[in-house]
């Protein structure tokens, strides 16, 4: 039984947004897009990138 990930790389979270690999690092280095360190890797959780949406969505209708 396959488990969906909970945490992303930048190039999952990239093709999930449908942006580019250092567009990623950049909403994250600007704090738009939270990530968490596990040792050296980075990692995106799947629900920051539906909150990033969710932003990005609200910001459209304003």
């Amino acid at each position: 039984m396959p488990i969906d990930k909970l945490l992303l790389t930048a190039e999952e979270a990239a093709e999930s947004l449908g942006v580019g690999r250092s567009t990623v690092y950049d909403l994250m280095r600007l704090g738009h897009l939270s990530s968490v360190k596990i040792g050296r890797a980075r990692r995106i959780p799947v629900a920051a990138l539906h909150r990033f949406a969710q932003h990005l969505a609200g910001e459209d209708q304003a």
